[in-house]
């Protein structure tokens, strides 16, 4: 397996694409829109750059990477002769069942089919696709580059052989792969989201208010990010939809979506993506400055 497409530039995308790249895969990085994959590959290199400043990997490892990498905006002409195609799409069922329709349709019968949806069932991915055996999930976790775990998740029907195949080529990739089963949220976001939404329940009841909620999660509890933070890092419009399919999935009450994480995705805040979330971060990353409307 030295082929690989990545379909979708985005966060998630470019991270996984740069993974791949930067352990020797031929990446294809495919995005409907050019401006995707311009800002795509400008992050890649960004990240590669601050690699080579902490003398992680050197300016040939970094030309390297890039060399590796192909962008496309056609999935046809991206996916000719791939032994195996990630898709990173928007966290939306309908939109990943199209894109697998057309994968199954365009890409060659041996083709390995790999999503990394953070809850949308495998099963029902491949259900679409006349390759059941063949698909996959690979979720990986942000940021791509830098953290350790791979969740891979199998389907009804996805065979041991892709499903070895799959945790070996994590492995390649200085991965820690954890095999898991086809369940609503899969194990990091059926445990993560609920706290999420705890969080913000207890926001919204007015119990404390942002920073102290992340203080005591992070100097009580060990967590190197607060739970509000993480939200707005992971994108608030995201921790919406994984909500809705946990509560869907479930149908448990304990997983319905506090209405201020409605309200909030529905005004357009959501997190860093957008600039404002929890926090505001028009200015950054580096300081941490609560958002107007969650100021005492």
């Amino acid at each position: 397996m030295k082929n690989v497409a990545v379909i979708g530039a985005g966060t998630m995308g470019n991270g996984i694409a740069h993974t791949f790249a930067q352990f020797g895969y031929n990446v294809a990085l495919i995005d409907i829109a050019q401006a995707s994959l311009d800002k795509g590959m400008a992050t890649i290199t960004k990240n590669l750059d601050r690699m080579v400043t902490k003398e992680k990997i050197s300016e040939d490892d970094k030309n390297n990477t890039l060399n590796n990498i192909t962008t496309f905006t056609s999935i046809e002409e991206g996916v000719k002769g791939v032994d195996l195609v990630v898709e990173a799409a928007t966290e939306n069922v309908d939109l990943k069942l199209k894109i697998f329709q057309d994968l199954d349709a365009l890409t060659d019968a041996e083709t390995i089919l790999a999503t990394n949806t953070s809850s949308i069932s495998i099963t029902k991915i491949a259900a679409v696709t006349g390759r059941p055996d063949k698909v996959i999930g690979m979720h990986f976790m942000n940021p791509v580059p830098i953290m350790k775990l791979v969740e891979i998740i199998r389907g009804y029907d996805t065979s041991d052989a892709v499903t070895e195949l799959i945790m070996e080529t994590s492995r390649k990739l200085n991965k820690v792969p954890v095999e898991v089963n086809d369940y609503p949220g899969f194990v990091a976001n059926r445990i993560l989201m609920p706290m999420i939404n705890e969080a913000i329940i207890t926001l919204h009841e007015g119990v404390a208010g942002v920073e102290e909620i992340d203080t005591v999660m992070k100097l009580g509890m060990a967590h190197p990010m607060g739970p509000l933070q993480l939200a707005d890092f992971i994108g608030l419009d995201v921790c919406l939809a994984i909500l809705e399919v946990l509560y869907e999935g479930f149908g448990n009450p304990k997983y319905a979506p506090c209405p201020l994480l409605v309200n909030m995705v529905t005004a357009g805040k959501k997190g860093v993506k957008s600039g404002e979330g929890f926090y505001s971060w028009s200015h950054g990353t580096k300081d941490l400055i609560v958002a107007d409307n969650f100021k005492k």
